[in-house]
């Protein structure tokens, strides 16, 4: 009898699932993972810590430890830190966004950009319209950075290192992306085209019709695309010679541009604009 019973609780104890730890204790032990992670002496586990908490929009902990992050000794935990907040939506924290354009790194500038942009925060455009023409539009970039936009190598570099979210085919592998770019800066200069449609300032329209002169037709076509979604029929004349433009993708986007530039010429103010999708 006695055998029988203690096979039954045996069985009975065995039979019955494990409790799960509380949601609360797996919260904390979760946070304390990340926050030696964020600790850790390698400056490569606190930057995949600090990437880790893009994933947590609208959580004060983890956009307070992201903008920490941005006072890292090391740029790559910078770099994280700048792009963390603008995955979370932290608008709040722009004001340390903006700071971060004055970083001496330059993968670092490009990373809050990218984030400010997200924020349509106009603060962004003048390092947009840096990488385009690698000229200065206002007080941001150093000389240094902007010797950076001229060497091809270093290009490449920035591109891998900070293109999360700007550079297109930024998931391609590093030998695909070579092949395209052929050790090339065009498709730096062409993303941040594109991110200059939006921005109203006068000498970025002038920059984006030197631009559709490029000699990368990759360039061309982003400076047609940003053109037509400004909507400024004074760029007419910029657009205008790319309709004999050797590539057909130039040409067929110029020819849009032309179309949709006379249209809001003539149509009366206040109608509405039908729009194509960005």
């Amino acid at each position: 009898m006695l055998i029988l019973v203690f096979l039954a609780v045996v069985i009975a104890t065995q039979s019955t699932p494990k409790t799960s730890a509380e949601p609360a204790e797996s919260a904390d032990a979760a946070w304390t993972i990340l926050k030696d992670g964020l600790a850790d002496k390698s400056s490569d586990k606190r930057a995949k810590a600090t990437h880790a908490l893009g994933l947590l929009s609208h959580n004060a902990k983890a956009q307070e430890l992201a903008e920490k992050a941005l006072a890292d000794a090391s740029p790559d935990v910078r770099v994280e830190g700048a792009i963390a907040l603008g995955q979370m939506d932290a608008r709040s924290s722009q004001r340390k966004l903006e700071d971060a354009l004055k970083d001496k790194d330059l993968k670092v500038v490009v990373s809050a950009a990218n984030s400010l942009y997200l924020f349509k925060n106009p603060a962004a455009y003048d390092i947009y319209y840096a990488l385009l023409t690698g000229e200065r539009k206002g007080p941001g970039l150093l000389q240094s950075q902007l010797d950076t936009l001229k060497d091809k190598k270093q290009m490449e570099k920035l591109m891998f290192e900070a293109g999360i979210g700007f550079v297109p085919f930024g998931g391609m592998g590093m030998e695909a992306w070579k092949t395209i770019t052929r050790d090339d800066n065009s498709p730096i200069r062409a993303a941040a085209a594109e991110k200059l449609a939006t921005d109203p300032d006068p000498a970025t329209a002038q920059a984006l019709g030197r631009a559709c002169a490029d000699s990368k037709s990759s360039v061309r076509e982003a400076a047609v695309e940003a053109i037509a979604k400004r909507g400024d029929p004074k760029l007419l004349g910029s657009v205008g010679p790319l309709l004999y433009d050797r590539s057909d993708v130039v040409r067929f986007e110029a020819s849009a541009t032309i179309i949709r530039l006379h249209e809001k010429r003539i149509r009366p103010s206040g109608h509405s604009e039908g729009k194509r999708g960005d």
